[in-house]
Protein backbone atom coordinates (compact mmCIF):
# COMPACT_ATOMS: atom_id res chain seq x y z
CA UNK A 1 0.00 0.00 0.00
CA UNK A 2 1.46 3.32 -1.00
CA UNK A 3 1.41 6.32 1.31
CA UNK A 4 -0.85 8.17 -1.12
CA UNK A 5 -3.64 5.65 -0.48
CA UNK A 6 -3.56 6.15 3.30
CA UNK A 7 -6.43 8.47 4.21
CA UNK A 8 -6.17 8.16 7.99
CA UNK A 9 -3.03 7.76 10.02
CA UNK A 10 -3.64 6.67 13.60
CA UNK A 11 -2.06 8.95 16.17
CA UNK A 12 0.35 7.02 18.38
CA UNK A 13 0.71 7.57 22.11
CA UNK A 14 3.96 8.77 23.69
CA UNK A 15 5.33 7.30 26.91
CA UNK A 16 4.02 10.34 28.80
CA UNK A 17 0.53 10.04 27.30
CA UNK A 18 0.38 6.33 28.06
CA UNK A 19 1.63 7.02 31.58
CA UNK A 20 -1.27 9.41 32.19
CA UNK A 21 -3.77 7.04 30.58
CA UNK A 22 -2.92 3.92 32.61
CA UNK A 23 -1.60 5.73 35.71
CA UNK A 24 1.87 4.19 35.82
CA UNK A 25 5.08 6.20 35.89
CA UNK A 26 7.06 6.74 32.68
CA UNK A 27 9.96 4.93 34.36
CA UNK A 28 7.80 1.80 34.79
CA UNK A 29 6.66 1.98 31.18
CA UNK A 30 10.27 2.27 29.97
CA UNK A 31 11.12 -0.81 32.05
CA UNK A 32 8.22 -2.71 30.50
CA UNK A 33 9.43 -1.72 27.03
CA UNK A 34 12.98 -2.83 27.84
CA UNK A 35 11.86 -6.34 28.85
CA UNK A 36 9.22 -6.62 26.08
CA UNK A 37 6.28 -6.70 28.49
CA UNK A 38 4.16 -4.14 26.62
CA UNK A 39 3.49 -3.80 22.85
CA UNK A 40 5.38 -0.81 21.45
CA UNK A 41 7.17 0.71 18.47
CA UNK A 42 10.71 2.07 18.56
CA UNK A 43 10.86 5.04 16.22
CA UNK A 44 13.66 7.55 15.57
CA UNK A 45 11.95 10.12 17.80
CA UNK A 46 11.10 7.77 20.65
CA UNK A 47 8.88 4.93 21.73
CA UNK A 48 5.24 4.96 20.68
CA UNK A 49 2.14 2.87 21.41
CA UNK A 50 -1.00 2.10 19.40
CA UNK A 51 -4.16 2.72 21.44
CA UNK A 52 -5.86 -0.38 20.02
CA UNK A 53 -2.92 -2.63 20.95
CA UNK A 54 -2.75 -1.20 24.48
CA UNK A 55 -6.49 -1.74 24.97
CA UNK A 56 -6.14 -5.36 23.81
CA UNK A 57 -3.08 -5.86 26.05
CA UNK A 58 -4.98 -4.49 29.06
CA UNK A 59 -8.00 -6.72 28.39
CA UNK A 60 -5.71 -9.75 28.36
CA UNK A 61 -4.22 -8.70 31.73
CA UNK A 62 -7.62 -8.77 33.48
CA UNK A 63 -7.75 -11.17 36.43
CA UNK A 64 -10.58 -12.18 38.73
CA UNK A 65 -13.98 -10.63 39.05
CA UNK A 66 -17.28 -11.91 37.80
CA UNK A 67 -18.07 -12.30 34.12
CA UNK A 68 -20.51 -9.76 32.76
CA UNK A 69 -24.13 -10.85 32.60
CA UNK A 70 -27.51 -9.39 31.71
CA UNK A 71 -30.17 -9.01 34.34
CA UNK A 72 -33.61 -9.92 33.07
CA UNK A 73 -36.49 -7.84 34.42
CA UNK A 74 -40.02 -9.17 33.94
Amino acid sequence: MSLRKVKYMEKLLTVQQLSELIQYSPKTIYQWVHVGFIPHYKLPKGIRFRTEEIQHWLRNKRRGGRPAYKLEVN
